[in-house]
């Protein structure tokens, strides 16, 4: 059974480079452009990971984050924020936030199929 990404990105490069890491590995991914459509996504489709980036143009990915976490099945649905902040702010937001684990842009191709994947592997 293949496995379900939901990508809430704006940049489209970025958008795109993901989608062809993952797909490349039989990821299904569904894109946001904006955390408003994210959210609605989220809650649609419960998909078994999330890739949120942190700067969206109309909600914070903290308040993306937030919305999230309070939704009782999403609650241990790992959460990746994909950020260009500095690591160690990245850190600090990643905690806050709720999330799982960051990615840093630009992406590194190899490190982020490696990082996706451990999350999708790992047993429930």
């Amino acid at each position: 059974m293949s496995k379900n990404v939901l990508m809430i990105e704006d940049n489209p490069n970025n958008a795109m480079l993901v989608k062809r890491i993952l797909e490349a590995r039989s990821v299904q991914v569904t894109h946001a452009w904006d955390g408003e459509s994210g959210l609605q996504m989220v809650m649609e489709q419960h998909p078994d990971l999330i890739l949120l980036d942190l700067g969206l143009p109309d909600l914070d990915g903290q308040t993306v984050a937030s919305f999230i976490r309070r939704i009782p099945e999403l609650e241990n649905t790992p959460m990746i924020a994909v950020t260009a902040w500095p690591e160690e702010t990245a850190r600090e937001m990643v905690e806050a936030y709720g999330c799982d684990d960051f990615i840093s842009k630009p992406i590194d191709s190899k490190a982020f199929a490696a990082k996706v994947m451990a999350y999708l592997d790992r047993p429930l």
